[in-house]
């Protein structure tokens, strides 16, 4: 794959034109690599995006060249594409804080107040997919969230209604959920493990689709996830029965660690989840990044059970 990168300069009083061009760089999802050189994946929209970016720079007086590229050097594939998803990721993160502060003050709403905070939401989540070239994992969160979001104004019956799960038609099952697990899926990988399917495997996918007959977990849309006010974790607990004292206690944490809106005041699983994204930074795989989190699962636990 090739880049497109665009070098500028700008005259020093153009400050209008310095943000109205740092604002359509934003716009289209393009990357900073040094303070007047920006990227983006070679395609023939963002082609024609430089190059009318180009001619407004050179329109105010302005220099411009842009140039398509195989590799930048210093820069492997691999590493441009984590700076896109770095990007998109802290775009989610943010639309995410939203989200939570909406579903905190929910009680608070006045009239469709509550709806057009969801439209706004809903609006810049489409923003951000435009320019999620590289289909960052972040955005299962922010969909997710958006999901809890739609439900306080459709509420759906919740998990604790639907029929209760044999574990024993689940032995010897595939399971697959999002890249770069955290504290939610490593939880539930554990209670999949010890509770429902000892003999369980993972994998990893960003589409659920794409899974082909593993059953899905802590994505979104799919039966296992986070429903009503319930993390995956919960749901996984209630949906097989599972009365386990500390189970329930975890359950309380993982809630309160994945969603934070303080419901249990529960923390002990905040430092895990720190634990488990300082992990996801590294260069492990996704398998063993799960496998750490399972064991430091299964240490809460056994410090849990009496």
């Amino acid at each position: 794959m090739s880049w497109l990168l665009l070098l500028y300069a700008l005259p020093v009083k153009r400050t209008s034109a310095r943000v109205n061009l740092w604002r359509k760089l934003k716009k289209f999802g393009a990357v900073q690599l040094k303070t007047s050189a920006y990227v983006l994946p070679d395609d023939a929209m963002q082609y024609e995006r430089f190059q009318w970016l180009s001619k407004e720079i050179r329109d105010v007086g302005g220099e411009a060249t842009l140039i398509k590229v195989a590799q930048i050097e210093g820069m492997s594939h691999a590493q441009m594409v984590r700076l896109f998803n770095e990007a998109r990721a802290a775009e989610y993160k943010d639309l995410v804080e939203v989200c939570r502060r909406a579903i905190a003050r929910r009680k608070r709403w006045r009239g469709g107040a509550l709806a057009t905070e969801l439209q706004k939401c809903q609006r810049r989540f489409r923003e951000i997919k435009e320019t999620d070239y590289f289909q960052s994992p972040a955005s299962h969160d922010a969909q997710m969230i958006l999901g809890r979001l739609e439900k306080l104004l459709a509420p759906e019956t919740g998990p604790a209604n639907h029929p209760r799960l044999d574990a024993k038609k689940f032995a010897g099952k595939t399971w697959v959920t999002r890249p770069r697990p955290g504290i939610d899926r490593a939880g539930s990988a554990w209670l999949i493990h010890k509770f429902i399917d000892p003999k369980a495997r993972f994998a990893f996918a960003m589409d659920a689709r794409k899974g082909g007959r593993a059953l899905p977990f802590d994505m979104a849309d799919v039966e296992f996830s986070h429903h009503g006010d319930d993390c995956t974790f919960e749901t996984f607990t209630k949906r097989f029965g599972i009365r386990d004292d500390a189970v329930q206690k975890m359950a309380e944490m993982v809630h309160d660690a994945d969603l934070e809106d303080g419901k249990f005041q529960r923390p002990e699983c905040i430092g895990i989840n720190a634990v488990l994204s300082g992990w996801a930074r590294t260069r492990i795989s996704d398998a063993e990044l799960l496998a750490k989190g399972i064991e430091c699962f299964e240490g809460l636990y056994q410090g849990l059970i009496k």
